[in-house]
C-alpha cells in the first residue's frame, strides 16, 4: 500500500484513480497530524509527500520515516529550488518529482523505485511482510519470530506470492508457477485447498495477508 501525503484534493483524487488502476491500493493523509497516525498503525510499502502543508513540510514526515525503518520515500512539491532538492535527498528520499508533473511518469519513478528495493530485500535472501519473514535459504517460514511449518508446495506459493507483492496473481498463472516449480500437476480445486491451508497456518482467516481477488485470484499488498 502507497500513503499518500497530499492536502490538493484534485491532485489527490486524480492521482490515487491513476495508481489504482495499476493495481496499488492507496491511502491518503492531507496534513502531517493525520500521516503520523496512519505510519502508527499501517505498513505501507511506499510513500508519496508533499512538502508543503497546511501544518507543516514533508520533511518531518520523511524524516519519521527513516527513522522507523528503510522506506521508500518519493517527494512531490512545486519547489524546484536546488537546496529543497538536496535536502529531500540527504534526508534519505528516493525521488524528487517537480509539480506539475506527468502521472504516467511517476508512475513509472514508483515502480522503479520498488523494484529497486525489492532487490535489496532479494538479495538479503530474506522477504519481509508485515510480520512474515521468509528466510529463502533456508526455505523457513517465520511469523512474528515463530517458525510456520509448511509443506513444500504450500512454501513455493506463499513464496511466489509474497514475491509479487501488489500484483493481482490469476489462478491460472499460479497453477502454471506451482506445475513449473514442483514438477507435479495441481488442479484448480487443490490450489484452493493450499491456499485455505496457508491461511490456516499464518492465523489468516480474515484474508489480511491473502487477499482473495474474487473471480480472478490473489494477491498480497501492504
Amino acid at each position: 500500500m502507497i500513503l499518500l501525503v497530499e492536502d490538493n484534493e484534485t491532485i489527490t483524487m486524480g492521482l490515487k484513480y491513476s495508481l489504482e488502476q495499476e493495481n496499488f491500493q492507496v491511502d491518503v493523509a492531507p496534513n502531517i497530524v493525520t500521516a503520523l497516525a496512519k505510519i502508527e498503525k499501517q505498513e505501507y510499502e511506499l510513500f508519496l509527500l508533499d512538502i508543503s502543508l497546511p501544518d507543516g513540510e514533508g520533511y518531518e514526515i520523511c524524516k519519521h520515516i527513516k527513522e522507523k525503518g528503510n522506506y521508500p520515500v518519493i517527494f512531490l512539491t512545486a519547489k524546484d529550488e536546488e537546496t529543497d532538492v538536496v535536502q529531500g535527498l540527504d534526508m534519505g528520499a528516493d525521488d524528487y518529482v517537480i509539480k506539475p508533473f506527468r502521472t504516467r511518469e511517476l508512475i513509472s519513478r514508483i515502480k522503479s523505485v520498488l523494484r529497486r528495493y525489492q532487490k535489496e530485500t532479494k538479495h538479503e535472501n530474506q522477504i519481509k511482510h508485515k510480520n512474515i519473514l521468509i528466510d529463502i535459504d533456508t526455505a523457513r517460514v517465520y511469523k512474528n519470530g515463530e517458525e510456520v511449518i509448511l509443506t513444500s508446495l504450500e512454501y513455493k506459493i506463499l513464496l511466489y506470492l509474497l514475491s509479487n507483492k501488489n500484483i493481482i496473481i490469476t489462478r491460472e498463472k499460479l497453477l502454471d508457477q506451482i506445475w513449473d516449480i514442483a514438477g507435479n500437476f495441481v488442479n484448480d480445486n487443490t490450489l484452493t485447498v493450499y491456499i485455505k491451508r496457508i491461511r490456516e497456518k499464518l492465523d489468516d482467516k480474515d484474508a489480511k495477508i491473502i487477499e482473495t481477488v474474487r473471480g480472478i485470484g490473489y494477491r498480497v499488498t501492504d
